[in-house]
């Protein structure tokens, strides 16, 4: 089974790189790209759809023949919603940086009729989860009802320090809607101050895939599947930007049994 953690691969460039390959999985991919003013980052996307975030920084931005203008406005992911923009199958992207640019790339398989579209701050509203120590603040970015996307889901979740996310421990493994949905899922995480750390922990009930994680900044870890909570530390703020995919883009999930009781 490939690491369930994936490190960045220097400073510069294409830092981040999963594939479905490299992953051992079918539908998800994610790559980052950090860029200087000027560089240029551009692809085909082919049988695959993808949704372009901007965690950080400008960059001016054509898609399927479309010029989207310079997109981007927050200079670090904990300054509030992000810019998109959702690529479908058999088109051409590109983006320039105006600033110092940190692009991500999430993929997954396109289909049907779905047109380039811009995802500005405040298309979907911000969502507050969680309570105590386990509050969690959600910018959706690409979820299940705005029906723009043949599989791919994204969204953006801020963890205040010392606080727990993804919890109450969840798995979405299993494709026996309307119970469950089997959804593979990525977390590229930062954190404030960089220098922090937080940890992920990736398990089965039965334990034949157990693993805990101590992230850093520009991380990536793999959900292929099980539960998958995640818990900062005092003093470090913890970003993470999850894309998800499966056979359906439907995002229905299983809590933990042992701990549901902390929903009450």
């Amino acid at each position: 089974m490939p690491k369930l953690l994936v490190k960045p691969e220097g400073r510069h460039g294409r830092v981040s790189h999963v594939t479905p390959q490299s992953a051992g999985w079918t539908y998800v991919g994610f790559d980052v790209h950090r860029m200087k003013p000027g560089e240029i980052v551009a692809a085909e996307t082919g049988s695959r759809e993808v949704c372009l975030v901007w965690i950080s920084g400008k960059g001016k931005v054509t898609a399927a023949g479309e010029d989207f203008g310079v997109l981007g406005a927050r200079m670090s992911p904990f300054d509030g919603a992000p810019h998109a923009l959702y690529v479908p199958a058999d088109a051409n992207w590109s983006v320039t940086a105006e600033t110092e640019l940190e692009l991500a790339v999430c993929s997954a398989p396109g289909g049907g009729d779905h047109k380039a579209k811009a995802i500005p701050p405040g298309t979907h509203e911000k969502v507050v989860r969680g309570k105590g120590s386990n509050v969690r603040h959600v910018h959706n970015i690409m979820p299940e009802d705005d029906n723009s996307a043949h599989s791919l889901l994204v969204v953006e979740v801020i963890t205040p320090n010392g606080n727990t996310s993804s919890y109450p421990s969840h798995k979405h493994d299993r494709d026996d809607l309307p119970n469950e949905s089997l959804l593979e899922e990525t977390y590229y995480h930062r954190l404030n101050p960089p220098q922090g750390f937080a940890f992920q922990r990736v398990y089965t009930d039965d334990r034949s895939l157990d693993e805990a994680m101590a992230v850093e900044d520009g991380d990536v870890t793999l959900v292929p599947r099980g539960y998958h909570p995640c818990a900062t530390v005092h003093g470090y703020d913890l970003y993470y930007l999850n894309v998800m995919a499966g056979p359906k883009r439907v995002w229905k999930f299983h809590n933990a049994k042992e701990h549901e009781w902390l929903l009450g």
